[in-house]
């Protein structure tokens, strides 16, 4: 791919600014692409990649946000002794939105195919869609997880992307759709129409005030993603000013660094996109500030990453086997003797003749399936695969 025809390198002017920093700090860690260079991307670990596109966006500004936010990455500390970061610089917008989606989508694609995960700065949150677009090229079963106030699951016939783009996912003739997540829904934001929608679809919501009383369970759900979704409408006002839907509730800035950082440490997640930053609604770059360290804890999480399972083959697991006398059905559970963190086998119907599934899942749901309780996400899954 002659990545030229597609992107704009990052600012001179940005790199003058940050040019004099220490050794340590991020500016001095990064690659910035080079279009008359040759480069070999399997190389490299992570790429930045920002895309100025707003035209599906509530109020313009959205273009002005990733060279802000590099402003603000770069002069950070690099988070470990090696770092291998290329930042390919900024998607060029193209005639129509769906032109930028194809780009975006096709530099997606020769990402992936390199092993290499791409740290994406919107833009407006219906390049969601885009995103998934490139797995849907590459054929495989997807699961989204999206932090946001609202499901983005729209029950009427909205044909913005922005509130709808879930339902132009799964409106697709070649859906490859396993599951999407929510986590951090507000209730008044939410309709109940959607809320009936996303349970006849089997889909996963978790309501803010549920994920603020124990941040922990986010980090089963961000073990299962391939795409991360994270919208700065998730994060309170005070916290994140710079969105033209921010509230007075949310997740505290630290908060959303460790839900970053959690979705950093996943093995499977393999993209991270961040969106709906609208600098002209900001204060003081606060929140550019809070993105930059968002994204931070992200490649700080992914320098964690412990390969484990899908990676190491499960019979190097312990194995707990819990009998439901409700359903008559033995539960089996996995732990993984490195890290601790355990797994959940699901049951496919046998005349369907595949494996059975493996899920993320928590302590918790071990406890509660030997106090006699299905697991919702056991229970869920396994609705979803019958």
């Amino acid at each position: 791919m002659k990545f030229k025809d597609y992107l704009t390198p990052v600012n001179n002017k940005l790199l003058e600014i940050n040019s004099n920093l220490d050794k340590f700090k991020l500016a001095n860690n990064i690659c910035i692409l080079n279009p008359l260079d040759n480069y070999n991307l399997k190389d490299f670990d992570l790429a930045i990649l920002g895309i100025p596109e707003e035209r599906n966006s509530q109020f313009i500004g959205c273009k002005l946000t990733p060279d802000l936010v590099r402003t603000q990455l770069y002069n950070l500390y690099r988070p470990n002794n090696k770092t291998n970061i290329i930042d390919l610089g900024n998607i060029i917008p193209g005639n129509t939105v769906n032109d930028t989606y194809a780009a975006f989508r096709d530099i997606l694609i020769e990402l992936l195919n390199c092993n290499v995960i791409p740290i994406i700065i919107g833009g407006s949150n219906d390049l969601t869609f885009a995103n998934y677009l490139a797995y849907e090229k590459l054929e495989q079963a997807i699961n989204i997880v999206s932090i946001d106030s609202k499901i983005n699951l729209s029950v009427s016939n909205t044909e913005n992307l922005l509130y709808s783009y879930l339902n132009e996912i799964i409106m697709r003739k070649n859906n490859r759709l396993f599951n999407f997540s929510n986590i951090g829904y507000q209730s008044y934001f939410v309709s109940q129409e959607e809320i009936d929608l996303a349970n006849n679809l089997f889909f996963d919501y978790y309501r803010l005030g549920s994920i603020q009383n124990n941040l922990k369970k986010v980090e089963p759900i961000l073990r299962d993603a391939d795409i991360i979704s994270f919208c700065i409408s998730a994060i309170k006002q005070s916290d994140a000013p710079g969105n033209s839907n921010s509230s007075p509730n949310g997740f505290y800035g630290e908060e959303a660094c460790q839900i970053a950082k959690y979705a950093g440490i996943s093995d499977k997640v393999s993209s991270f996109g961040l969106y709906d930053l609208n600098p002209k609604f900001d204060k003081h770059n606060q929140t550019t500030h809070l993105a930059a360290q968002i994204i931070w804890h992200f490649i700080e999480g992914f320098y964690q990453r412990k390969k484990d399972y899908p990676f190491t083959e499960i019979d190097n697991y312990q194995k707990f086997i819990v009998h439901l006398v409700k359903i008559d059905h033995d539960l089996v559970f996995y732990k993984s003797n490195k890290t601790d963190r355990w797994w959940l086998e699901i049951p496919y119907i046998k005349s369907l003749g595949k494996k059975n599934l493996i899920v993320a899942c928590s302590y918790e749901d071990y406890q509660m399936a030997c106090n006699h309780e299905i697991p919702d996400r056991w229970w869920k899954i396994y609705q979803k695969i019958s």
